[in-house]
């Protein structure tokens, strides 16, 4: 098996819930941070195999499959039976589509801390230590089998509550109290909205927001990025700081693009910045001779 299979999985993401305590919002449109709540999800199960979305189709940002419970609005479990169906991989993200601080870090480390050892699943809990059943990763077969073991009991699956299926499973459960923060009411969404304009955030998730809105996959040095900008505004002219980046940009798509494509003409700009700044300080001029006098003759030429 190569690497890259031992990480296959797939991700169905439940985004057909009524919303009823945003008063029937459309939630998964929502935005925090400039993008939509399942925008933001998708983005963090991006290197899902397949990714499912339990909803009405909508416009994404990334391609996916759509899938519906049968009937509309018959609950959690019912959604996910229907997007499982969909998928192939041993290993199944299953996600909500209101987690406004869930990342790629955080979904790899429940994939795995599944396959680290012999669990039905691995799954978050949040700051009070209550289990969250949709921040998780499922063994796909385990999941089939309870799946299929309630709908024998209770004659099929919808109105059932997500409690009823892990307690089928043997899970494990990880701490990562913002990772698991849900947005069920405004109150959440304005606080999810306040901490990504919190100084130590605000850059990143800007910069997220931004490749996510280009359909951008690069990650490049964003220090390199800011020094240069910083260097450009106080060696040549503030306006200099954008349109300098942007050339850099440029150039580096250009070159085939690539974080190194994008270092290397950094590199070339901050060096002919600081050369700017040297003509203009006088440090670039050579020596004079140590003889040398000046010369009060006017110039006759």
């Amino acid at each position: 098996m190569t690497v890259h299979e031992s990480l296959a999985h797939d991700a169905v993401v439940l985004a057909g819930g009524a919303a009823r305590r945003l008063g029937g919002a459309d939630k998964p449109g929502v935005r925090v941070g400039g993008r939509a709540l399942l925008d933001r999800v998708l983005a963090a199960c991006a290197d899902a195999r397949t990714t499912v979305v339990v909803a009405d189709p909508r416009d994404t940002a990334r391609p996916v499959r759509w899938a519906r419970e049968e009937p509309p609005g018959g609950g959690p479990v019912a959604a996910l039976d229907a997007g499982l169906r969909l998928t192939t991989a041993d290993c199944v993200l299953v996600l909500s589509a209101d987690l406004p601080f869930l990342g790629p870090a955080v979904v790899r480390r429940l994939t795995d801390a599944l396959r680290a050892g012999r669990a039905d699943g691995a799954l978050l809990t949040d700051a009070d230590g209550r289990d969250q059943p949709l921040v998780a990763a499922y063994r796909a077969p385990a999941l089939r089998r309870a799946l299929a073991a309630l709908a024998r009991g209770h004659g099929a699956l919808a109105g059932l509550p997500l409690r009823r299926l892990t307690a089928e499973l043997d899970v494990i459960r990880l701490s990562d109290d913002l990772s698991a923060f849900d947005c069920d009411t405004w109150d959440d969404i304005a606080a999810a909205r306040a901490r990504i304009r919190e100084h130590g955030h605000v850059l990143d998730e800007w910069i997220s927001a931004v490749k996510d809105e280009l359909g951008i996959d690069l990650d490049v040095d964003t220090g390199v990025l800011l020094d240069l900008a910083r260097d450009a505004a106080h060696s040549v002219a503030r306006p200099a700081a954008p349109l300098t980046t942007f050339l850099v940009g440029y150039a580096a798509a250009r070159a085939g693009g690539g974080p190194e494509a994008v270092a290397e003409a950094a590199r070339k700009a901050a060096a002919l910045a600081l050369r700017w700044e040297d003509e203009d300080t006088g440090e670039g001029r050579p020596d004079a001779a140590p003889d040398a006098t000046p010369d009060p003759r006017p110039d006759t030429r």
